[in-house]
């Protein structure tokens, strides 16, 4: 049996469906707007996180009314959710709605395992283990190592996925390659029209793979003027944005070493769970990646991380870490293995 079949047929009662909203300051300038979507049946509660990135979106769902009532089983609940406009307003991106529909599906999922008493690593047969984190941040305008080290006076052993701009020196890149502390440094040249978004720059494509030549690099842009630089690179490119499906993998200029999974973006647990198992048989390595998750999202994807890629650079890190300041007394890496109930810590 696939992953998928193991919890498509549990029963799934719906009574109630509620949205918590919750707001943060994060490290990258921006006030981080997600909602809590909470399912209730059968005397218990599952919980799962929308992490559509545009606070109106947000602001909208917490005004919006769902009948989700009834029994179902999780992959029937899957499919009615597909015939579902999740989106009162909008959405801003098209790419929204599936995060959204994750933000669904993780919590019938949790509600799900809760009303049958049992919990994900149980039904899949495997064992949660110790979690491996990097730091995910970008280092300023105009860009500096300081925020890498203030991190680092508060704890040497972390490590690191930063976010690369045109502005990178090649000083800069030897102060970053001289900590030994860097694991990923991404392009974001699959953002399009995202703020965050970067054009093809062949020069810092070179610094970083010049510079830090055992970095895994994510997200660039592989176009024709990019090709050369890359290509001598291949075993430790890395795609982040376009990662939503099996099809998307198999869509990919050449085969990857490496992929950065993102729940969120797949939409539905049954295509996470696809590629996931399709990325096992091709022999592709997994870490897991973060959406500045503000509650119950971000243990989730801390428990996918432990059960499928504990020992990679996952973006997962507590939410301490995207803060606006470096702060002492935070959990370090790697976290201890998860206790679980359903698809959370209890």
């Amino acid at each position: 049996m696939g992953l998928y079949d193991e919890i498509a047929d549990l029963p799934l009662e719906i009574e109630a469906c509620e949205f918590e909203t919750h707001e943060r300051d994060t490290s990258s300038d921006f006030t981080r707007v997600t909602t809590e979507i909470v399912l209730q049946g059968a005397g218990e509660t599952g919980r799962g996180e929308d992490v559509t990135y545009e606070a109106d979106d947000q602001y909208a769902l917490a005004d919006a009314t769902f009948d989700l009532s009834g029994k179902y089983t999780l992959d029937e609940f899957s499919a009615t959710l597909s015939d579902l406009d999740l989106f009162p307003a909008g959405p801003s991106r098209d790419d929204f709605r599936q995060y959204r529909r994750w933000g669904f599906e993780s919590s019938a999922l949790d509600l799900a395992l809760r009303q049958a008493g049992t919990d994900l690593p149980t039904v899949l047969g495997r064992t949660a283990l110790p979690v491996e984190f990097v730091v995910s941040t970008r280092l300023g305008d105009p860009p500096s190592a300081e925020r890498v080290r203030r991190w680092l006076d508060i704890d040497p052993h972390l490590s690191f996925k930063l976010d690369a701009t045109p502005e990178w020196s090649s000083e800069l890149v030897s102060e970053l390659a001289a900590t030994g502390n860097v694991r990923i440094v991404d392009l974001k040249s699959q953002y399009e029209d995202a703020a965050v978004g970067q054009s093809a720059e062949p020069d810092l494509y070179c610094r970083v793979r010049d510079g830090l030549p055992d970095v895994v690099i994510e997200d660039p842009a592989y176009t024709n003027e990019t090709a050369p630089i890359l290509d001598s690179a291949r075993n430790r490119i890395s795609w982040d944005v376009p990662i939503t499906s099996v099809e998307s993998v198999e869509s990919l200029p050449f085969e990857p070493k490496w992929l950065n999974i993102k729940p969120s973006r797949f939409g539905s647990v049954e295509s996470l769970f696809d590629t996931l198992e399709y990325c096992d048989r091709h022999e592709i390595r997994l870490y897991g990646g973060g959406q500045f998750e503000l509650s119950v999202g971000r243990e989730q994807i801390q428990l996918l991380a432990s059960l499928f890629y504990p020992n990679s650079p996952n973006d997962v890190a507590p939410r301490g870490y995207n803060d606006p300041e470096p702060t002492d007394g935070l959990p370090t890496s790697p976290l201890d293995a998860p206790t679980v109930e359903g698809f959370r810590r209890p």
